[in-house]
């Protein structure tokens, strides 16, 4: 997979790096297995929680192996 950005659905990124579960846990996404947050982008997740969405995607990033 490519590098993650902010338009990759967040339900991608978890079944390609179930690894960053935590990362998005961190920002107060307690439901990763809800249909709706699974279906969000990851811009609209920073949106929601107030997050900047170029710090979180260095962190997802950093734990996707075909991104580094």
């Amino acid at each position: 997979m490519a590098t993650i950005t902010k338009d990759t659905i967040i339900g991608d990124i978890l079944d390609i790096a179930p690894e960053t579960a935590p990362v998005f846990l961190s920002i107060g996404m307690h439901c990763l297995g809800c249909p709706s947050s699974r279906g969000e982008t990851v811009e609209q997740a920073c949106m929601v929680h107030g997050v900047d969405v170029d710090a979180l995607l260095e962190k997802i990033n950093a734990l996707v192996p075909a991104a580094k």
